[in-house]
């Protein structure tokens, strides 16, 4: 089973302490543009998991470019101070081989961490990790590739 990892591309400050709705710079729309070109050759997800978060979203919006037909779950689980540990027990259990999630650090370097029983390393904007496994569980993944946008 393949997971692959994405944190959002660079985000707009926040207007009046409005973290969810936060866009995408141009920059950051460039950098989720790098990113998608990468992995549209890599792999082929069955579903796409995103937070509820707009940057999450704008990201994604940049794969769903090169994959329409790919089924979105929203999941409340993945935003930035959720914990990494309730975010991999809910990734357990969906029934796919291939998941894209598009999410936020913290949450996204503490979910690899717990993944691959590797110390806590940042994920730069837009960076993406690709992870295979046999299953969703602590310790489990290997981690097979990375990228970060030049943007």
């Amino acid at each position: 089973m393949q997971l692959t990892l994405i944190r959002h591309g660079e985000a707009s400050p926040a207007v009046h302490g409005k973290d969810e709705t936060r866009p995408l710079t141009e920059r950051g729309h460039m950098q989720a543009q790098q990113t998608a070109e990468y992995l549209k050759d890599l792999i082929r997800p069955d579903v796409f998991v995103v937070s509820p978060l707009v940057r999450a979203q704008e990201t994604l919006a940049h794969l769903q470019h090169y994959f329409k037909d790919v089924p979105v779950m929203v999941c409340n689980k993945i935003k930035p101070d959720d914990d990494a540990g309730q975010a991999v027990d809910w990734l357990s259990q969906l029934p796919y081989e291939s998941v894209v999630v598009v999410c936020h650090m913290n949450v996204v370097a503490h979910i690899a961490s717990l993944l691959t029983s590797e110390p806590f390393h940042p994920y730069a904007l837009a960076e993406a990790r690709i992870y295979e496994q046999a299953v969703i569980a602590t310790g489990l993944s290997t981690q097979l590739k990375s990228f970060i946008p030049n943007a």
